[in-house]
């Protein structure tokens, strides 16, 4: 069974974020990174060499396969910038009809800059996210 490659490590999250070139998308990605500090109570690490991560929680599918993953998180990609809401989305239709503009993956959020969404919605989205995967995952 090949092993995730997509891991927590020791980077630093400060010097990662900081890196980041576009003025405007620097200032997004620290304040998504201080609100889900604050919705997770957990400090950032980060998973691989970009994205941003809170929290951890381990699965196992059926088929054998286990690993551990974050809770939430970001990472700045050349074109946008993905949200991991990990819980998905399918338990958030109305949410996500007032949040702005966006495209999603199975549990990928994707915006271009945080003044196309709604910030309360997406804090809202967030937390119960991170509220469902704890009640899930870390009872």
């Amino acid at each position: 069974m090949a092993e995730l490659k997509t891991k927590q490590n020791e980077m630093d999250v400060s010097e990662h974020l900081n890196a980041i070139e576009d003025p405007q998308r620097k200032e997004d990605c620290i304040k998504i990174h201080d609100l889900m500090a604050d919705i997770t109570g957990e400090d950032a690490n980060m998973w691989g060499d970009s994205i941003v991560g809170f929290g951890s929680y381990h699965y196992k599918y059926d088929s054998g396969r286990e690993g551990d993953w974050f809770i939430t998180g970001f990472a700045n990609r050349k074109q946008q910038i993905s949200l991991y809401i990990m819980s998905g989305f399918k338990r958030y239709d109305e949410l996500m009809a007032k949040l702005g503009k966006h495209k999603t993956g199975k549990s990928c959020l994707y915006i271009k800059k945080l003044s196309d969404i709604d910030m309360e919605v997406l804090e809202t989205l967030i937390r119960s996210s991170v509220e469902y995967m704890n009640k899930t995952y870390n009872q």
